[in-house]
């Protein structure tokens, strides 16, 4: 059973006078609330400098980070209205860092004593179907979106791709948690490029990887610059650890059931000597492992529609839904080193040393685990 969004509008978000008004009445101010609104976004936008992404999406230069154009008005609507509770969980990514996977493991754990374990909504539903993005889902289609009761489990849980500065205020300043994931950028390039390139389909020019290799150096990405992406999160989670979890994708290839001990522990809801006995975390672990969910009929079928927009791919108008299978690739910490040539390699590792300078975040290259790297050096190292 999933929940669904209610379009209804709290009064909150709207000035208002306190009298009785006809539901005609309420849609007209409605309405013309909206109209104001697309106005002032309008004029708004146009002070943006704008570029575009190597996935061939517009992007606009927002509050210091690259904000695809299709959710930039989502993003500030967002801002303007979200207001978080204490109890509410937000899993924070960049794309193609393990969203997937983190959605997975956070809703199976968090919920596991509100559904029998064999009926893990994860069988039948696609993670992205119950961990819904703030801005790609709610503020898509809705200016100030009724998220009071918006799920069907409590507490709250939602994902979001905006980087730390940039949250909605209530987020920062409430009690609510974050569990931020990120992964080595080289994988995040290969990820980012390989996953976009398969969804602008037929009809549209394939992009390079040296160009979209180029673009990533620079910093013009989704929601990037990637180093900016991660440090904000590495060096809010450095003052507020008990509010941020800051976690590495490879570390939780190498050692998932220790790190989904620490997820349990860190969203108070620690996992029992019982459960642990009965092997409640290595089950989790194997529902939401990559060859499971791969596995998994309603993850091989279907698409994921995000809002109900549509963005110009290239020129060409391209309906913003996601097969679900795209989301399963290969889940290799080290697949990297498949495509990236020598001077690629030494390029970023030197601007990984330049960014991350004497932040105390370092990044592994390769897991330990050498069945994960098909070929790969299987050793482990940082920089």
């Amino acid at each position: 059973m999933l929940f669904f969004l209610s379009l209804s509008r709290p009064a909150a978000c709207f000035t208002m006078e306190k009298t009785d008004m006809y539901n005609s009445s309420m849609v007209s101010t409605s309405h013309d609330v909206e109209e104001s609104w697309d106005d002032e976004f309008q004029q708004l936008v146009q002070t943006f400098p704008k570029d575009k992404s190597f996935t061939g999406m517009n992007l606009y230069f927002f509050q210091g980070f690259w904000c695809p154009s299709i959710v930039l008005k989502a993003v500030i609507s967002c801002q303007k209205h979200f207001q978080a509770f204490d109890s509410d969980i937000l899993i924070a990514t960049l794309p193609k860092c393990g969203t997937t996977w983190l959605k997975a493991l956070t809703f199976s754990t968090l919920y596991r004593s509100q559904f029998a374990r064999e009926n893990n909504p994860l069988l039948t539903y696609n993670p992205h179907s119950l961990v819904r993005f703030i801005d790609y889902d709610f503020y898509l289609n809705d200016t100030c979106p009724d998220l009071e009761n918006c799920t069907l489990y409590q507490p709250r849980l939602f994902s979001i791709h905006l980087p730390y500065a940039s949250l909605p205020t209530s987020i920062k300043d409430s009690n609510c948690k974050i569990v931020y994931l990120c992964r080595n950028p080289m994988n995040t390039l290969i990820s980012f490029w390989s996953f976009f390139s398969r969804l602008r389909g037929e009809g549209f020019e394939p992009v390079s990887l040296d160009e979209a290799f180029e673009m990533f150096c620079q910093g013009i990405n989704e929601f990037g610059p990637f180093f900016d992406h991660v440090l904000g999160y590495w060096r809010a989670s450095q003052e507020k650890s008990s509010k941020i979890l800051f976690l590495q994708y490879e570390d939780l290839k190498e050692d998932i059931n220790s790190h989904l001990k620490k997820l349990a522990m860190f969203l108070g809801i620690p996992f029992t000597e019982e459960e642990e006995k009965q092997g409640v975390v290595e089950e989790i672990a194997k529902i939401c492992s990559f060859e499971n969910m791969k596995d998994l009929e309603v993850n091989k079928k279907g698409a994921q529609t995000f809002g109900y927009l549509q963005e110009t791919f290239s020129g060409k108008t391209k309906t913003f839904v996601i097969p679900r299978e795209a989301f399963f690739r290969k889940a290799k910490t080290g697949d990297w080193s498949n495509y990236l040539t020598p001077s690629m390699v030494e390029r970023l590792k030197k601007l990984i040393q330049e960014k991350l300078d004497n932040s105390g975040l370092t990044f592994k290259l390769f897991s330990k685990t050498s069945k994960d790297n098909e070929g790969c050096m299987s050793i482990g190292f940082n920089l």
